[in-house]
């Protein structure tokens, strides 16, 4: 499948956004509180030490970033989880697992040349 320059850009602008909101410990909390269900503001903010206002801004990152969504139901506006960008953003991941995998490898064949006992704690002079 050919991508054009298009598509490739906004691509790249869902990736930004979803690894700058991942990047953030809060919100990675808030979206593994999501996985369990949707949840309001106040369930949301229970567990941290912050004010639901400061809640909404990370909820409202992570709605930007297409990671969940929040509809109004009567007087709540209750979050969900989204997968599909989480998706694309391990596909893209992804494409770096067999680079890792051939460092891992060779780092266990320099690891194994090594005698046992010959690894301290001390540091390695160059």
């Amino acid at each position: 499948m050919v991508m054009n320059q298009t598509n490739t850009l906004k691509l790249d602008q869902e990736l930004d956004a979803v690894f700058s909101a991942l990047a953030d410990p809060t919100r990675r909390a808030i979206l593994k509180r999501l996985s369990n269900g949707q949840a309001s503001v106040n369930e949301i903010s229970v567990p941290f030490q912050m004010s639901q206002p400061a809640i909404s801004k990370h909820l409202k990152v992570l709605e930007r970033a297409g990671l969940i969504e929040r509809k109004i139901d009567e007087q709540r506006r209750p979050a969900k989880l989204l997968a599909q960008n989480m998706v694309e953003a391990v596909e893209w991941l992804s494409e770096f697992k067999a680079f890792w995998k051939t460092s891992f490898d060779q780092l266990d064949n320099i690891l194994a040349t090594i005698p046992d006992g010959e690894i301290t704690d001390k540091k390695i002079e160059k």
